[in-house]
């Protein structure tokens, strides 16, 4: 069962109900976001944005936990207009002049934000291009409220697991939570000239993407929540936890009834998997 949020956060969360969206609650999605450039270029992976934001319950508001937003504790994304980030080098100028103008909500922020023990609240980071070079196929007129959700560097998987927890009830309030980042990412070793060749990946790779999919489809959490331990694969496939911990995020809000579906299921540049589901009721 979920955690149980603090009383005050809970209540402060019954102005989010929407009677219009019944009593199912929001799906939840982990997005591999893979490079920069599918924040602009219209490709298979965009495409599939694209066309998930055409089929979506519209949202009150996006809760997102991207894997480049690493702090020492949990901070939540506060401000009425939160910045874009071009937290990326060596890109053309077409990708740093893109802006997306989503509003923030500082209420939800606070109000998520006392769902999560030691949480702040942060009016200097904005969204990041783990977040907008996703959320912005999804929605192209920037006008679903965005707020963003720190990862704790300093903690284990289990913390994390049990952290978004916490988050469910956002869930029946009509709030759309994203994990963003790469089950496999291991960029020290990209093959730079296998990039126009789509699905090549490197054996371990491929072995680490098969078994974090089996353990998913499964529902054993329990080996992917100690993704230290399962072997050289997994090692080489999570060399750090930065793009892997938003999976957690999102695999901790399954429910019971739920079920999930794979999509962009597909290697880049060898150690790079684009792999991404979507966890709701049909």
């Amino acid at each position: 069962m979920p955690l149980a949020g603090s009383a005050a956060g809970l209540r402060a969360l019954e102005q989010y109900a929407d009677p219009l969206l019944g009593t199912d609650p929001m799906p939840v999605f982990f997005f591999g976001h893979g490079s920069p450039m599918n924040a602009i270029e219209l490709n298979e992976f965009s495409k599939e944005w694209e066309r998930i934001g055409q089929t979506l319950p519209r949202p009150n508001a996006i809760l997102c936990i991207s894997a480049h937003w690493l702090t020492r504790g949990t901070l939540v994304t506060a401000m009425e207009k939160p910045p874009t980030i071009h937290d990326f080098g060596g890109f053309p100028d077409e990708l740093f002049a893109v802006q997306y103008p989503a509003p923030g909500s500082p209420q939800l922020a606070k109000d998520a934000a006392a769902l999560l023990p030691g949480a702040g609240l942060d009016e200097a980071w904005g969204l990041d291009h783990g977040c907008w070079s996703v959320v912005k196929h999804l929605y192209p007129d920037a006008d679903v409220p965005v707020i963003q959700m720190s990862i704790d560097y300093h903690q284990p998987g289990q913390y994390h697991y049990d952290l978004a927890r916490r988050l469910a009830v956002l869930r029946r309030k009509g709030i759309l939570i994203i994990g963003s980042g790469n089950m496999v990412h291991n960029l020290r070793m990209v093959a730079w000239d296998k990039m126009d060749q789509p699905g090549f990946a490197f054996d371990w790779a491929t072995e680490a993407n098969e078994q974090m999919k089996r353990w998913i489809t499964s529902r054993d959490h329990r080996p992917l929540i100690d993704f230290t331990r399962q072997g050289k694969a997994f090692d080489l496939a999570i060399p750090t936890p930065d793009h892997y911990f938003p999976m957690l995020y999102a695999l901790a809000l399954q429910e019971d009834k739920d079920e999930l579906q794979f999509f962009n299921d597909k290697a880049v540049m060898g150690s790079l998997t684009m792999t991404s589901f979507r966890i709701g009721r049909d």
